[in-house]
């Protein structure tokens, strides 16, 4: 199955499944059918890392970053939610997620992140 992003203005305004394998056939019928600017997506991806069924990276490849979604944005490259969690926030384009400015510690607690002082503090 092959699965495409229709993109107007650098927004996903639909995605779609195709009901064949071949995935230049099944953008060809989007664009005789439809018209508009198709972009192919996967559900196996994820920050730019392509998932298998097991849920583990499996090595294929990956493409745009991320699953398209309604409302997301196109930069030519990747799929990327319009805004971040918080205001501090940066778009990692390595991955097209979103990041803190700093890293969560990685020391087995839990954490949330204080936009007021732009810090992980600990659960408590």
């Amino acid at each position: 199955m092959a699965h495409w992003a229709k993109v107007e203005n650098g927004v996903v305004t639909q995605v779609t499944v195709g009901d064949n394998n071949d995935p230049t056939e099944g953008y060809q019928l989007l664009m005789d059918s439809f018209g508009g600017t198709w972009v192919k997506t996967s559900y196996n991806t994820r920050g730019g890392i392509h998932y298998g069924a097991d849920g583990n990276p499996d090595g294929g490849q990956q493409i745009g970053y991320n699953y398209a979604g309604i409302g997301m944005l196109w930069d030519g490259v990747g799929f990327y939610t319009p805004n971040p969690p918080f205001a501090s926030w940066i778009l990692d384009k390595s991955t097209y997620l979103w990041t803190s400015p700093i890293p969560m510690p990685n020391d087995g607690k839990n954490y949330f992140w204080n936009e007021a002082n732009k810090s992980w503090d600990p659960v408590e």
